[in-house]
């Protein structure tokens, strides 16, 4: 199969350089600084390669689609875009952003989401319930999820990422246990100019930064994703026999510890056992096992009930019953939680 040019064919761009800077890749103008402008030609453009995310450039649109990804994240990051334009012998700009919104307040006023009258309330309500401000706003149905968390994205200078657009990479889901996705609501995408990003429902923990350190020998970048999206996230990339559990359990987890010296001590990895389950999945097996236990009593009892076997009354009836399920539950015990 013939190499294709998926920039020229898919996103219309002339042949030069490969790859393209980000702002020629997403096809904005160079160092357009309108956030909304950059997240709608790349939702737009999203859209568009999705199309070939079938068949033979299976591979192809998945690689540009995570390429297009990181190009929005690095260019929605104050800092990181600030950083990249330098790179592309941008000055730096003076820093005169005095009318732009530094609150999750000042973000939803500022885009009609709520009305500058509504802040004293929000605030007290707040404080009244030890809310952050994302949760008030939310909580009192004055803005929904999406536009709370993009106003606190706002706030703490972060990206802001729809999942549903984003492709993490297998290799980077294996070597985070979803023990630690599920502590800390987060879901590690794809690494981008020596840094891995990862959705998060807040502001990094620093001892999430040190886990990734560990894990994956470079630093993490946040970004900021709906909580009710990364928990639907974990669901399905983490589901059970969905992740290489080998590959995060080589890995030591993070301890904080160091030794003299202020150098991070080396922990032994732990081995592999193919085949042990994991807590969570060893409880969900038990409790699929008490369902199939009961049932099985039920069964045998009904069984026997409507044959007339052997002429058995109800005692008889319960204690076959219960003998079939202590034969059932031997053997569940014996193979399926192992």
């Amino acid at each position: 199969m013939a190499e294709i040019d998926v920039y020229k064919e898919w996103l219309g761009i002339p042949e030069g350089d490969r790859p393209p800077d980000n702002y020629t890749l997403l096809r904005v103008v160079m160092f357009e600084d309108n956030v909304d402008k950059i997240q709608t030609n790349y939702r737009k453009l999203n859209a568009h390669v999705r199309k070939y995310a079938t068949g033979q450039y299976l591979k192809e649109s998945q690689d540009l689609l995570n390429e297009m990804a990181k190009a929005m994240l690095c260019l929605t990051d104050p800092d990181a875009k600030q950083e990249y334009d330098e790179s592309l012998g941008r000055e730096a700009p003076q820093q005169d952003d005095g009318d732009e919104p530094r609150t999750v307040l000042q973000y939803l006023v500022s885009k009609n989401v709520i009305k500058r009258g509504q802040v004293a309330e929000i605030e007290s309500f707040a404080d009244a319930r030890g809310l952050t401000h994302r949760d008030a706003v939310v909580q009192m149905k004055l803005a929904d999820q999406t536009q709370a968390t993009q106003a606190l994205a706002t706030e703490l200078r972060m990206s802001f990422v729809d999942l549903d657009d984003m492709l993490p990479e297998d290799d980077v889901l294996d070597r985070l246990p979803r023990n630690v996705v599920k502590r800390h609501r987060c879901l590690p995408l794809f690494e981008d100019r020596g840094k891995l990003l990862v959705a998060c429902v807040d502001e990094p923990p620093p001892d999430l930064e040190d886990e990734i350190r560990l894990r994956f020998g470079m630093p993490m970048r946040g970004v900021l994703a709906v909580p009710r999206s990364i928990q639907q996230s974990i669901a399905k990339y983490y589901a059970p026999g969905e992740r290489d559990e080998a590959a995060a359990a080589n890995v030591p987890a993070a301890t904080g510890k160091t030794k003299k010296g202020g150098a991070a001590g080396k922990a032994k990895p732990a081995k592999a056992k193919p085949g042990v389950l994991t807590p969570e999945d060893k409880a969900q097996r038990q409790q699929i096992s008490i369902i199939i236990i009961l049932w099985s009593l039920i069964g045998t009892t009904l069984a026997i009930h409507f044959t007339g076997f052997m002429g058995m009354g109800t005692g008889g009836m319960i204690g076959c019953g219960l003998a079939v399920a202590g034969a059932v539950a031997g053997i569940l015990k014996a193979t399926y939680w192992k």
